[in-house]
């Protein structure tokens, strides 16, 4: 069976492709993180190897193996892939004798204990411009039983000549109903949970399954939201402070900022009085005590100064530079007392 989730129609595709022989030498999954890339990868590697009646049958050695990482025809190659376990910190890229030597040679013998090799490339936007330009000689002249499967979430950063070569297929969010009916089969989460980790999800099953597993996911969002919620009343001397204590990495930087961004949109909602779509569940109040001190006009502003924040993360932006930026653009009222009591004075 497949396990890959909300992905119906690559599914429906892939299946029919491999029942006409027909699949695609290369394939490019494209997607936001956790959305379900590698289970798909996977299920397809086990559905090209199945000996069951039904492909993939999870029953068979050929699929169980591939579950377990030690079939020999099924690779994932990754950053890490080669590495010393000691240097996995300094890894940043897939270099070139990754996909020269457990790629390009070994796609040039046949299967040893399969019917087809499979690799997949995760992260596959990390490669070098070398390790691009040695992967493209194996997608010019693929050899036979061999699928090569690339995942990323940043498609942009892949060369053009290797997208080109590959069918590209975009993995859609999983909608909120199968994301609560997956949680719902796990043992102690309340229907307040479930609901609460499918809004925060974005529709990426992988992401709920982790956070339903492990509170640090969660603990780490409210921590930084409790520090951001205080700031639309903080003085210039805290909002600047504050901005030299944010993440010092860029993906930690992009991560604070889209967080901003979505609690924003549920302010965003409020206001038109759509609170039932608001992701931050667990904050209606703190929600509504920025919808009345903000205007609709202002929210907007902050919104697409956020945004342009992450173009410019993008251009190697200095990132304490940004974020006071970032604190000098967000809108700034009065005490939450103080404001209602100027508000109500002004309406007599």
């Amino acid at each position: 069976m497949w396990h890959t989730i909300g992905q119906d129609r690559i599914i429906k595709l892939f299946q029919d492709s491999i029942k006409r022989r027909a699949m695609a030498h290369a394939y490019l999954l494209v997607g936001p993180p956790h959305v379900g890339k590698m289970r798909l990868a996977l299920d397809t590697a086990k559905a090209l190897n199945c000996t069951g009646a039904e492909q993939p049958c999870d029953q068979c050695s050929a699929c169980q193996r591939i579950e377990q990482g030690k079939h020999t025809d099924v690779m994932v190659i990754d950053k890490y892939t080669g590495r010393d376990p000691k240097d996995r910190k300094k890894a940043t890229e897939i270099g070139i004798s990754s996909i020269r030597e457990l790629l390009q040679r070994s796609a040039s013998f046949p299967p040893y204990e399969g019917k087809h090799k499979v690799y997949i490339i995760d992260d596959a936007d990390v490669m070098s411009v070398e390790a691009s330009n040695c992967l493209l000689k194996t997608l010019e002249e693929p050899p036979p039983n061999v699928l090569i499967i690339l995942l990323t979430a940043e498609e942009s950063l892949l060369l053009p000549t290797v997208v080109s070569r590959c069918q590209r297929m975009e993995l859609k969010p999983v909608t909120l109903g199968e994301i609560e009916s997956r949680l719902a089969g796990m043992n102690n989460l309340s229907p307040e949970r479930i609901k609460l980790l499918a809004r925060l999800s974005g529709g990426c099953l992988g992401w709920a399954l982790l956070a339903a597993g492990n509170d640090a996911y969660v603990k780490e969002r409210e921590s930084r939201l409790t520090e951001f919620i205080p700031l639309i009343t903080s003085n210039w001397d805290a909002r600047l402070s504050y901005a030299q204590q944010i993440a010092s990495d860029r993906s930690g930087a992009e991560q604070v900022i889209k967080l901003w961004l979505l609690w924003c949109r549920d302010v965003m909602l409020i206001k038109y009085n759509c609170e039932d779509e608001i992701t931050n569940l667990d904050h209606k109040d703190d929600l509504k005590n920025w919808a009345n001190m903000l205007t609709v006009l202002e929210i907007k502003d902050f919104m697409d100064n956020l945004n342009k924040a992450l173009v410019n993360l993008t251009y190697n932006a200095n990132l304490h530079l940004l974020f006071e930026v970032l604190m000098l653009d967000m809108p700034r009222k009065e005490k939450r007392a103080e404001y209602m009591m100027h508000s109500a004075g002004l309406n007599q």
